[in-house]
């Protein structure tokens, strides 16, 4: 069960983004464990219960150790994160929940970063054909987390049947409706954890929207 992170969490990540060394990070490795990986771990637990009817549902705690092959000489990660997502060889090209901790804040919610070309010209199709599915589940969600879902749009969009669906025909990637925290005394204990699952609980109709057309 998650019971928080702790200040000690924050003075982690903060010495890792100051001190990102082998030596520093050995010496500190007790403290990434007990305040850092533990409770993300345990938080991860907790929110999966929202998708464990899913089958193929699977929840994964990053790793604080960097692809040396691409981020030589730093090693080390400023921050570690929790994916909700379906068992994928690549979740970048998959919707997801997620939740994240860095020195500065903490932020969670729905993502779909990179979807594939012939994903998203499937999902013009779907939205065409059934438009007032799509609008009703974006209203909807919208309503029950108080802030629009966004994305990343084309420079140029493609040409929609619908004004209603001009909007979304002009998304090419960095879908989400993501949450902010900057890190105060708020992040300390329980609390974090309901606001988290409450929060992706209601993001669920979309998460599994996306989830259904996607492999």
């Amino acid at each position: 069960m998650f019971t928080g992170f702790t200040p000690e969490t924050i003075d982690f990540l903060w010495g890792i983004r100051l001190n990102n060394n082998r030596e520093w990070f050995t010496e500190h490795k007790k403290q990434y464990i007990q305040t850092l990986y533990e409770p993300m771990k345990a938080l991860g637990q907790d929110l999966f219960r929202l998708v464990a009817d899913r089958p193929g549902t699977l929840v994964k705690v990053s790793r604080i150790y960097r692809d040396a092959r691409l981020h030589h000489p730093v090693p080390y990660k400023e921050s570690l994160w929790i994916c909700i997502r379906q068992d994928v060889a690549w979740w970048a090209e998959n919707p997801c929940l997620y939740f994240e901790i860095n020195p500065d804040r903490v932020h969670y919610g729905f993502f779909y970063w990179k979807p594939r070309p012939a994903t998203l010209e499937d999902f013009r199709s779907r939205i065409a054909g059934r438009p007032e599915e799509f609008l009703s589940l974006i209203a909807a969600t919208e309503e029950a987390v108080g802030q629009p879902v966004t994305a990343e749009c084309y420079k140029r969009p493609k040409v929609a049947p619908l004004p209603e669906l001009e909007r979304f025909y002009a998304w090419k990637g960095q879908i989400g409706c993501v949450r902010e925290e900057e890190i105060s005394p708020e992040l300390f204990g329980p609390a974090l954890g309901e606001r988290v699952a409450e929060f992706l609980e209601k993001l669920l109709p979309l998460y599994d929207y996306f989830s259904r057309y996607t492999v």
